[in-house]
Parts: C-alpha cells; structure tokens; sequence
C-alpha cells in the first residue's frame, strides 16, 4: 500500500475474488484513486470456489447477466467490479479457457446483481 501510495505504478497485481475480497476496502480503491491499472490473479482461489459450488446448479437468475457457468458467475463478479481492469485466470486446459473467455461476452452483473451473488455464495 504505501508503494501504491508513493510510486507512479501504471499497474499492481494481486488476488481478488468472491471468497476472498480483503482488497476491496483498500487496494481496490487506492489502485482506483490513484489510476492503476488492476490485474487480478487467483479469480477461482486456486479451485476452491468450485468446491464450494459442487454439485449445485447455476441459479436461474444469473441468466439476467448472461452467465452459463460457475466459471463465468466468478469471473463476472470481479470484472464487474467498478477498478478491476483485468481478470487473469490461470489453465492448461482448453475447455477452461473458452468459458473462461465466454465471461467477457455479454452483460455485466450490476451493484445490486453484485451483491445477490455474495449473498447467494455466502450463503452456501
């Protein structure tokens, strides 16, 4: 933080997802503030958010933001974050990396939508 604060970054890495939002109420705003970039690493927590979700169906109101996939329900929620600028998810396989890619398509979940994810997630 206090290289954030002091230095003329263009851009800052770190992790940042629906299970682990630490950074929201400090990197986040700051790299926002400051104007830097932000690339985001880990979306998935190392596979551990889709062992939360294993087993359960996508809910039927993800479809309001065109998500298709658990993948696609992460990687919305951290892009649409308002200083997020770029999401890298990590994956040897093919199939991982075209839904991940089908996240960029389509609608975006908005603030309230944000916030049903969270409680949804949470919840589980």
């Amino acid at each position: 933080m206090q290289i954030m604060r002091t230095e003329d970054l263009d851009f800052v890495q770190f992790t940042y997802n629906i299970g682990n939002r630490t950074v929201e109420g400090s990197l986040l705003p700051l790299a926002a503030e400051r104007g830097m970039a932000t690339l985001i690493n880990r979306p998935f927590q190392r596979g551990a958010l889709f062992r939360q979700v294993k087993g359960r169906d996508l809910p039927e109101w993800t479809r309001e933001f065109d998500c298709k996939s658990w993948g696609q329900f992460f990687l919305k929620f951290i892009a649409s974050h308002p200083a997020v600028t770029c999401v890298i998810p990590a994956t040897a396989k093919v199939h991982h990396m075209a839904d991940n890619m089908a996240a960029n398509f389509g609608q975006l979940p908005s603030a309230s939508m944000r916030n049903r994810m969270l409680q949804y997630f949470t919840a589980l």
